[in-house]
């Protein structure tokens, strides 16, 4: 593989469009929003987006959005890639779930590894790289200290355009004691993806198909001895000095369930597309019969839905601001409770996404409307997948509000 040498600053390698702008790559995803309305059907039967369509994803920059400029991205930042996965899913969920969950994981991979290793993951420039929580499978010390990883990881968002996987084995400390997690990831070459993705309720175009490791060599540089939730940034990390830019000191743990935030406003946002359609296209099904948006009625739940969804957005939009003024403030901003503060803001967006959707749009819509293949059906079957997704229903919903009481008021977990 390839290795970035010990350039001087003004030889590194410079991004295809060195001139592109924050402003440029989101109103390029936004953009294709209808092209992404009118693929979701095709989308959904192949199980992820087009390889046309990944096409354009490349040249629009989309995937060097999080990889540092040393390395040939962009570093554009965490708002600027939320504002595009919001774009992309918001045109079809499956789209940008599948984009995000793969693109976003090279900012923890530029936040914690060393530089030896980004060298070598982002040779290329760009880095797609789905990333499971749930340890799995075995992971054994070869003679040389590196790992031989054998198992399967499900619900891979992203695997079929992608060039490494992050995943979790557990690992015997060799002082003994329990197993824990151990963080690894997997170059192209060390994994297969399977075909075994399309058959859950909604979501079927994200490309969650499942990744297989049958004796992948990983060295032992591609390993961290914890859980990706788990990292802890306060004494600084390898990002922060190499890249000099605190954004890739921040936290990882908040950083991921923004991920959940963005990808809910989207797809809120989609469904009110789709309803404001049928609001000036559909008349009610009651005299007097009027075009629906000069009903009261449908007035109402309109506005509703569309409050909902733009206070979800906005306490997305501060979520992403306060995580970036915490990396900005120095490693020792990026506490616990912070963290968890953020994941709580991240877990009522869900929640009024979700609300704005199942109980105005989705059940007033009609049912010609919700017919199998209607957008607005599409996006119910979607968010219906995600909000039983764990780290929405047991994490952002439960664990994530309760540990942060006990951080705030410094009660010990006793498990």
């Amino acid at each position: 593989m390839g290795v970035i040498t010990d350039l001087p600053e003004h030889r590194l390698p410079s991004p295809p469009e060195p001139g592109l702008t924050p402003e440029q790559v989101v109103a390029r995803a936004e953009a294709m929003v209808p092209l992404l309305v009118e693929r979701q059907a095709e989308t959904e039967q192949r199980t992820y987006y087009g390889e046309d369509v990944h096409e354009e994803f490349r040249k629009a920059g989309f995937y060097r959005i999080l990889v540092p400029r040393r390395y040939g991205g962009y570093e554009f930042g965490i708002d600027t890639f939320m504002r595009v996965a919001i774009a992309l899913t918001r045109g079809c969920p499956s789209t940008g779930w599948m984009f995000c969950l793969g693109a976003a994981h090279a900012l923890p991979a530029a936040t914690v590894f060393p530089r030896e290793v980004q060298d070598e993951i982002f040779a290329s420039g760009e880095f797609i790289c789905p990333a499971t929580v749930v340890p799995g499978g075995t992971a054994e010390r070869t003679a040389d200290g590196d790992w031989v990883i054998d198992g399967t990881w499900g619900y891979c968002s992203g695997s079929p355009y992608a060039t490494h996987f992050m995943g979790h084995a557990m690992v015997t400390p060799e002082d003994g004691g329990e197993p824990e997690p151990m963080m690894f990831i997997a170059p192209r070459d060390q994994w297969t993806r399977l075909d075994d993705w399309g058959h859950a309720l909604g979501l079927k175009g994200s490309g969650s198909h499942s990744i297989r490791i049958t004796g992948g060599r990983v060295p032992d540089r591609y390993t961290i001895k914890t859980h990706m939730s788990q990292i802890d940034v306060r004494e600084g990390s390898p990002g922060r000095a190499l890249h000099g830019n605190p954004e890739y000191g921040g936290g990882q743990l908040s950083f991921m369930v923004m991920e959940d935030a963005v990808l809910a406003v989207g797809m809120a946002k989609g469904a009110l597309d789709a309803y404001e359609d049928l609001m000036r296209t559909r008349t009610t099904p009651f005299p007097p019969i009027v075009v629906r948006s000069q009903d009261p009625d449908f007035q109402l739940r309109y506005g509703k839905a569309a409050g909902l969804i733009a206070t979800a957005e906005a306490a997305t939009m501060d979520a992403i601001r306060q995580w970036r003024e915490a990396c900005a403030q120095g490693p020792a901003a990026v506490t616990h409770e912070h963290e968890l503060r953020l994941a709580a803001i991240c877990a009522e967006v869900v929640s009024l996404c979700w609300r704005a959707v199942e109980r105005y749009l989705f059940p007033t819509a009609g049912s010609s409307a919700v017919r199998r293949g209607e957008r607005i059906e599409r996006v119910w079957r979607d968010m219906s997948m995600f909000v039983t997704h764990a780290g929405v229903s047991t994490f952002l919903a439960t664990i994530a509000k309760r540990d942060l009481a006990r951080a705030r008021f410094g009660v010990a977990d006793h498990g």
